[in-house]
């Protein structure tokens, strides 16, 4: 492990390090280094330090799977031991089929980067998933449209993505133009992290190549999409910490075709906020919108204040996330954990 203290070609602020950490460190852990977590595999992980790129030691007891790219850990700079995780200002996750529990996508993003291009991937009702997520982690959610270049209008793949969310920025780009890092510079500022996340095909790999000016072997390997369905191949199968050109930081992650909500509690009510207002308007305190008289929302949609497909799909994900989030019952102090059927 290189000397973590000496040759530093970063300050911890131009790593991401923020107040928000600085107040975890307790007097007597002054001696330990700060590490950022760079790469998790399944075995082995590796970090950012001062002075580089570092191979940190779990001790026993801690497992990869209890990281994720972007968090902050504290080393004891001899032995290169990792003492202890630092709590997280964001984290993103999801629910994977089969598992009880949840898949660390990254950790301590600033701003997400929900990449879709301007052909059949583009789908609203997928974006909505993506902006639920980052709402939940308090992530600056940013809609950025790639492959622009190739279709003449691209007005209505913008006006789409910014009715979805209300203050919602959607940026278009070509992936493969400089011009695209000019177009996101203003997230990705020194010490600030962005995360690419977007389905296989859309250009996060070649967005991230442009945003990290890499080029040749340094490279993140690129594909293309099938004309017929325009459905893309994975070609990001882990997650990693790149140095962004302007002095930031981003991080790429595979492409992911199917993304399930759970655990939500405040992520929908911010992505659906003209639903959610008008739900204490409604006669019934447990209204469904789907049915009661005296519903406010029924009345907007039918007065055309409101997209009747829109609270479909928020009724879709309500009822999702209800179905996949586990639920406290029993007395006080007494409490057990249970996961809900889903409807059928």
């Amino acid at each position: 492990m290189p000397d973590l203290f000496e040759n530093s070609e970063h300050s911890l602020a131009a790593l991401g390090w923020s107040p928000f950490f600085e107040e975890q460190r307790d007097a007597e852990e002054a001696h330990l280094v700060p590490l950022r977590i760079a790469t998790v595999h399944r075995a082995r992980m590796s970090a950012q330090a001062q002075a580089g790129r570092v191979k940190p030691v779990l001790p026993h007891g801690m497992k990869t799977t209890d990281f994720a790219v972007g968090d902050w850990v504290l080393a004891d700079p001899e032995t290169g031991v990792i003492v202890r995780r630092l709590e997280r200002h964001a984290l993103l996750q999801r629910k994977t089929d089969g598992s009880h529990i949840p898949q660390l996508i990254a950790a301590n993003v600033d701003t997400l980067f929900i990449v879709t291009s301007c052909n059949d991937d583009f789908n609203p009702a997928r974006l909505e998933r993506y902006l639920a997520l980052a709402n939940e982690a308090q992530t600056n959610p940013v809609i950025v449209l790639t492959k622009a270049d190739k279709i003449e209008n691209v007005a209505q793949y913008v006006t789409q993505a910014a009715a979805l969310q209300r203050g919602l920025e959607v940026v278009t780009v070509n992936a493969k133009l400089p011009d695209a890092a000019t177009a996101l510079a203003r997230w990705c500022g020194a010490g600030q992290t962005v995360a690419l996340v977007g389905s296989s095909g859309v250009g996060k790999s070649t967005l991230l190549n442009t945003l990290a000016d890499k080029s040749g072997d340094e490279a993140q390997l690129t594909g293309g999409i099938r004309e017929g369905d325009a459905k893309g191949r994975h070609t990001t199968t882990s997650r990693s910490l790149h140095e962004i050109a302007g002095g930031g930081w981003v991080i790429d992650t595979p492409g992911i075709r199917t993304l399930h909500v759970s655990d939500l509690a405040t992520g929908l009510d911010v992505l659906f906020a003209e639903i959610t207002e008008l739900t204490p308007l409604c006669k019934f305190r447990d209204c469904t919108h789907a049915h009661e008289p005296g519903c406010a929302v029924l009345a907007a949609v039918k007065a055309g204040i409101l997209d009747s497909a829109r609270v479909d799909r928020w009724r879709k994900l309500s009822d999702e996330n209800a179905a996949n989030t586990p639920q406290s019952t029993g007395a006080r102090g007494n409490k057990s954990t249970k996961t809900p059927q889903r409807r059928r």
